[in-house]
């Protein structure tokens, strides 16, 4: 056991050592990490890592096992369930991979529902609703009901509902998963622009190295543990086109740069680097075209 300290003034979330096991098997294993006020943080990794595990963890929708979660230097963990409830409605947004909306309302009332639910005035919501549908490109489809949009066109109704109500953090899970490659640019440029014009902390989780490019910073997670480097199965190799000494090399190289807490970094909170922390990742050998994962876990 240890004593519950407050986080760094800075940060307007922090997790420290979370652990959370699903069906019998680990999904976090001592997961800490801080996200700054502002901060669009891009949470990576393979299917499977931990990634929604641990934004459901953060926004106050799962309870960890073992360790703490705080916003605005007041614990999450220790909320009950209705005090969390009002939290997620009042202060976060959260975008699913998959659109849920309602299926009684048009798209501008599905879109307002969140400002409505707080208990803002239904004229104030219907204007920020058409507002945020004619940004994501979807106005004329404000009195379409689900069953007559397209996917895409659902899930930027979703991506509308979750902007409109200005949260002080916005969750989303994989918000693009549903989009074509092109409509994918338009809706992250969309909604990076929209955070950093409204001053809303975004935390993103995405398997695509695209996407997390338009974070401010990205940390990675592999089976449930926050890694400093992922060596993707045979990557750089197969693009490079070399053999094993060459791919060392290489994977020396992607271990040693820092991107969010290089492998010189310590596993704290922040990801920031520390002169003990663990080296780079092994070199994998350049011939083995299944490849290995190979990462250096923080601790």
């Amino acid at each position: 056991m240890y004593a519950m300290v407050a986080p760094p003034d800075n940060d307007v979330l922090w997790a420290r050592a979370l652990h959370v096991t699903l069906n019998g098997s680990p999904a976090l294993t001592g997961v800490s990490l801080g996200v700054r006020e502002r901060e669009i943080l891009a949470v990576g990794g393979p299917r499977g890592s931990g990634k929604t595990t641990l934004l459901r963890c953060l926004s106050g929708q799962l309870l960890p096992h073992q360790g703490e979660v705080w916003f605005n230097s007041t614990p999450v963990h220790t909320m009950g369930p209705l005090v969390r409830e009002r939290l997620r409605r009042d202060r976060f947004g959260w975008i699913d991979p998959q659109p849920r909306l309602v299926p009684e309302l048009n798209a501008w009332e599905n879109a307002a529902l969140g400002l409505m639910l707080r208990g803002g005035a239904r004229r104030l919501a219907r204007v920020a609703a058409h507002e945020w549908l004619e940004r994501l490109d979807i106005g004329d489809c404000a009195r379409k009901r689900p069953h007559a949009l397209t996917q895409s066109e659902r899930q930027r109704v979703s991506i509308a509902r979750a902007l409109a109500c200005t949260p002080s953090v916005l969750f989303a899970d994989e918000p693009t998963a549903p989009l074509h490659r092109a409509d994918r640019a338009h809706v992250l440029r969309t909604l990076t622009t929209a955070a950093r014009s409204h001053g809303i902390t975004v935390v993103l989780a995405t398997h695509d190295a695209e996407v997390a490019t338009l974070a401010d910073r990205t940390v990675t997670l592999l089976d449930g543990r926050r890694v400093h480097t992922v060596h993707l199965p045979g990557d750089d190799l197969v693009r490079a086109g070399v053999g094993g000494g060459a791919g060392a090399s290489a994977s020396g190289k992607s271990g040693g740069s820092g991107g969010s807490g290089g492998a010189g970094g310590s596993g704290g909170p922040d990801g920031s680097g520390g002169p003990n922390s663990p080296a780079g990742p092994a070199a994998s050998d350049g011939s083995d075209t299944e490849g290995r994962a190979a990462c250096s876990l923080s601790v």
